[in-house]
């Protein structure tokens, strides 16, 4: 009978342990689940900030791009002004000689 009673105590004994090693287990599962959520929101918002990012840096390069044209475009026109004095003075010189 004392050994039926002492195993019935060692049986309740790691039943309760069983179950405080559960809730245990349940808590740390509840902290990781929180954890990974959290990791997952922060890892969305990085993701969207990358994608604005990149959608800027798009913007800017094709900023400079029309930058540069609008550049170019101002000299090729000083250029060519310069070129048809150029001709403007060329064209009176012939004109005085032939006189």
């Amino acid at each position: 009978m004392e050994a039926e009673s002492k195993t019935i105590n060692q049986f309740a004994t790691r039943v309760r342990q069983m179950i405080l090693q559960y809730q245990s287990v349940t808590k740390q599962n509840e902290d990781l689940c929180r954890q990974v959520a959290e990791q997952q929101e922060r890892i969305a918002k990085l993701e969207a900030q990358l994608q604005q990012q990149c959608n800027d840096y798009e913007s800017l390069k094709l900023a400079r791009m029309v930058e540069i044209t609008d550049g170019d475009m101002q000299s090729a026109q000083k250029r060519l002004a310069k070129l048809i004095r150029d001709v403007d003075k060329c064209i009176t010189l012939v004109n005085e000689k032939q006189e």
